[in-house]
């Protein structure tokens, strides 16, 4: 049990690294601004890769010892992925607008699939 708080816990955390992300995209698309790479990007960056490896991991091997149906350890390698990839374009406003939104809405959709998965 306490070990789906933890692994609750890290969902929760990485939902708002997602958000921080899709607003900071957003700011810079208006003020056409970079983030700066050592004050900005890095600290940003290092946090949601850390915390998205050690999520992917606990999540993944929770799926594989209580299999879903609609949730597979695959989804939350390719989510792990993309957090690892809006974490660093989110600074940049010449980031494809698209592929960005895409990135954040699959990445929306998986780990809001496991939160509610870890609430049962």
């Amino acid at each position: 049990m306490a070990e789906k708080k933890h692994m609750l816990d890290k969902t929760l955390e990485l939902l708002s690294i997602i958000e921080q992300a899709e607003q900071q995209y957003d700011a810079r698309r208006l003020s056409k601004a970079k983030g700066e790479f050592y004050s900005e990007v890095k600290p940003f960056a290092d946090h949601a890769h850390a915390l998205s490896k050690e999520w992917g991991v606990e999540v993944g091997s929770y799926l594989t010892q209580n299999r879903q149906k609609n949730l597979h350890p695959n989804q939350i390698k390719a989510t792990v992925e993309n957090i690892e990839l809006i974490a660093v374009q989110c600074f940049f406003p010449e980031t494809s607008y698209n592929r960005f939104k895409s990135y954040i809405q699959s990445s929306y959709f998986v780990v809001e699939q496991v939160k509610e998965l870890l609430q049962e």
